[in-house]
């Protein structure tokens, strides 16, 4: 493997007297990988089921019971769900123009903090390299899965059941991510294809129900007053919009993995699949609520739970053997779900470990043996079994979507601010605006609805509308007290031990096998340094 020194001070002052200069010498942290060691298998298809795969995951099945509790009418559910696939084409916008910065990097927000905030050095790469690890588990969909499993073959609830079945699937999705980026791209694709007809499916059901054609006596009972009920308590709203963008979540899947796709026009290519997946399951994802409320009396709804599905087929098809079908469904659709964004994810854990802010930085960003990122594989399979074992198994699915969308809001709020930054900071230096340029009216939307939702969980919960048995803001000082050990990591690491060492941290750009490259942290010592001083110099820092 080769070194290369790289220093970032006349490196900066070179970049802010050249207007023009070379891809690697513009961007800060990781550097670009000129052939990128995964290879480039990725096509528009993949992309859309990339995306629909995470999309069309547990959200649908899962959340319509809690976010009716929380809304308490009909009117106000169907409102946040047409208003999410809005919000998400905002988000899109916002990924759109970044990328286009940036097009051949993969992992997406890792990047665009990256380069949007590079001073404090180090501050925002590692506070989101630390999130992004310590919340890139996949046991809500293992949990989910769990659960329906067990309706589907009769078995008898119980905690120890779901733990067992959560972790077998994990498994099973990891091994097959770890194995091969091509084989895995094929399941993904296939379970998509499934997921989207199993859904069409549903969408048709609910239209029979709808017609009287089931046994459903007055299918419109729930659509008499809609607004009967409406709770507008600023937490009971929040947890509708935490809820319904966990459901459309995946828009952006596709972006995790830019530089492998198959393109003349990369970006271009994500953006048209993000748009093709937004529309597709804006539309399934209204019809198939409205089959809902039209299946299901209102309190039964309210007390669904995660079982929402379960609970419409029966109700439509009885104890028949049709009943099954939904749990079949959902069965597949998290194992896609949990696949899918297993390889997006994965990309994201090896762009911060090529910015050399994980401990065994080459082991992270090695492709080796299987040319897949095995590494990042491995470490979010750990951690979704500490947490399918870590919490009590009656709410964790609440809890889980609640604490990993609750950072990401802080760093989603700071991407739209990085636009801003870029641009501004691309004009100065001469550099050509991105090719495809958000609406402000855009940004303004999404930062809005950051901030809308980072502020109403704390407005305590009306009685009997909470999605957890204890503390309704759990989530929320939980989320915090991780940025605030980023915060706490950030400055023990890069400010005072460094103080302390009489050292600055300078970054080295490492060679690896099959033209991987990554960021190394090093000492530097002053040139008055003693020998050992000297040496250590050598060391990596993590």
């Amino acid at each position: 493997m080769t070194v290369t020194a790289v220093d970032e001070d006349s490196m900066e002052e070179f970049r802010s007297q050249s207007p023009s200069v070379d891809e690697d010498e513009e961007l800060l942290g990781a550097p670009v990988e000129k052939i990128n060691p995964l290879g480039r298998e990725v096509t528009l298809l993949s992309c859309v089921m990339l995306n629909l795969g995470q999309m069309l995951g547990s959200g649908i099945f899962s959340v319509p019971g809690v976010i009716l509790n929380s809304v308490g009418s009909t009117g106000l559910f169907l409102l946040a769900w047409l208003l999410a696939p809005v919000f998400a084409a905002a988000g899109l916008a916002v990924y759109t123009e970044l990328a286009s910065m940036f097009p051949n990097r993969s992992g997406a927000e890792v990047v665009y903090l990256e380069q949007a905030y590079p001073r404090p050095r180090f501050l925002v790469p590692v506070s989101f390299a630390v999130t992004t690890v310590l919340l890139s588990f996949s046991a809500t969909n293992s949990i989910v899965f769990a659960q329906y499993f067990m309706t589907l073959f009769d078995i008898p609830a119980s905690p120890f059941r779901q733990t067992i079945l959560a972790l077998s699937v994990a498994t099973l999705a990891v091994t097959v991510v770890a194995i091969s980026t091509k084989w895995s791209l094929r399941v993904v694709n296939a379970f998509t294809s499934i997921k989207v007809l199993s859904q069409i499916f549903v969408v048709a059901t609910g239209i029979a129900v709808l017609l009287g054609l089931t046994r459903i006596k007055d299918p419109l009972a729930n659509f008499a007053d809609p607004w009967a009920g409406s709770s507008f308590n600023g937490n009971a709203i929040a947890t509708a919009f935490v809820k319904t963008h966990f459901a459309f979540v995946g828009w952006g899947n596709a972006f995790n993995v830019l530089a492998e796709v198959k393109s003349r026009e990369p970006v271009r290519t994500v953006r048209n699949a993000a748009r093709i997946s937004i529309a597709l399951v804006a539309f399934l994802f209204l019809l198939t609520n409205v089959a809902y409320i039209g299946a299901i009396p209102k309190e039964d709804f309210k007390r669904s739970g995660q079982l929402i599905g379960a609970l419409f087929f029966s109700r439509v098809f009885g104890e028949s053997w049709a009943a099954k079908i939904l749990p079949v469904m959902v069965v597949f659709s998290c194992l896609g779900n949990i696949i899918a964004v297993t390889v997006g994810q994965a990309r994201v854990i090896r762009e911060v470990a090529r910015q050399g802010l994980l401990p065994w930085s080459e082991f992270f960003a090695s492709t080796k043996p299987f040319g897949t990122p095995l590494g990042p594989v491995a470490l979010k399979y750990l951690l979704t079994v500490f947490v399918i074992l870590a919490l009590p198994a009656a709410d964790a699915f609440n809890f889980l979507l609640d604490l990993a969308s609750y950072p990401n809001l802080f760093f989603a709020a700071a991407t739209v601010f990085g636009v801003w930054i870029l641009r501004k900071r691309r004009a100065a230096a001469g550099i050509a605006p991105g090719k495809f340029k958000a609406p402000n009216i855009l940004l303004a939307m999404k930062l809005a609805s950051c901030t809308f939702l980072i502020i109403m969980p704390w407005i305590p919960p009306e009685n009997g509308h909470a999605d957890v048995s204890f503390w309704y803001a759990t989530y929320c000082v939980v989320g915090i007290a991780i940025l605030l050990a980023c915060g706490l990591y950030y400055y023990i690491w890069i400010v005072l031990i460094p103080r302390i060492g009489g050292y600055k941290i300078v970054e080295e750009v490492e060679e690896l096998a099959g033209g991987g490259r990554l960021a190394r942290l090093v000492r530097k010592y002053p040139s008055h340094a003693t020998a050992s001083e000297q040496d250590a110099e050598q060391e990596r820092l993590l």
